[in-house]
């Protein structure tokens, strides 16, 4: 059974914990810790889980809304952390209770979960996002992409489920009272999915597999929770009810995978 939870999402914090197994002993994964060590043990208490019972943290890049908290949680919790060279440099507090490289074109195991890593546009160090698999079910988190490749797209496809960015709504950016120089780089070619992106991405992808599908990193002063549901249920030909919205508050509650 492949299970998994947000506790929280968008540009104040992002962390998404991925767990297989079937009871106590489970493989469990935090991807990236874009909180304070107290707030993430906050957000894993509302789930339900400790931070003691973690098996691994990875990371897909370091800015601070993903990289945060988990130097320090790394150490009090001795968990081992997961990450690119590139982004272990870039990290201000990379000194983990141990580190392990991650090659973006090779698969690995964390125990239990096989991580299918892939490289993605995005304006950091050496940024990648995941597929998790337990041999049964196949997750994809897609966030922190400014466009999708070929590549990225020849990945998606009979997913299972499908943690999608829709940070933007184009005409609300760039109406909005972000600076020329922010609106340039959320738009860019290595910032962030918008709506429509998100929208026609999913078009490009087989979903006849897919069970769940999630908004995730919705911008809070440049989008609205029902333009990115409209985004998604066009793309996937569903209703506002069969999507997911990971809001920065409080994520979204666990999901389960068969």
């Amino acid at each position: 059974m492949l299970r998994f939870a947000s506790l929280g999402s968008g540009s104040k914090g992002n962390a998404t914990l991925i767990e297989a197994g079937p009871d106590k002993n489970d493989t469990r994964i935090l991807l990236d810790c874009g909180f304070s060590v107290v707030e993430t043990e906050n957000r894993l208490a509302r789930l339900g889980r400790c931070a003691d019972s973690i098996t691994a943290i990875v990371i897909t890049h370091e800015h601070s809304d993903h990289v945060v908290g988990a130097g320090r949680l790394s150490r009090k919790y001795k968990i081992p952390v997961w990450l690119t060279v590139g982004t272990w440099l870039a990290c201000k507090d990379n000194n983990f209770f141990a580190t392990h490289f991650i090659d973006s074109h090779a698969d690995l195991y964390i125990d239990d979960l096989l991580l299918h890593p892939f490289p993605v546009p995005h304006d950091a160090r050496e940024p990648c996002q995941f597929i998790f698999s337990d041999g049964k079910s196949r997750l994809a988190i897609v966030t922190d992409l400014g466009s999708y490749t070929p590549h990225i797209l020849s990945h998606l496809s009979r997913l299972d489920a499908l943690l999608l960015e829709c940070n933007y709504d184009e005409q609300m950016l760039l109406n909005g009272i972000y600076p020329h120089s922010l609106k340039q780089r959320v738009s860019g070619r290595v910032g962030h999915l918008d709506n429509k992106q998100s929208t026609q991405l999913l078009k490009k992808l087989d979903l006849t597999q897919l069970k769940y599908i999630a908004a995730m990193h919705i911008s809070e002063k440049n989008n609205h929770p029902e333009h990115a549901l409209k985004a998604l249920c066009e793309g996937v030909g569903c209703t506002n009810n069969d999507v997911t919205l990971a809001t920065q508050k409080k994520g979204f509650d666990w999901l389960e995978l068969l």
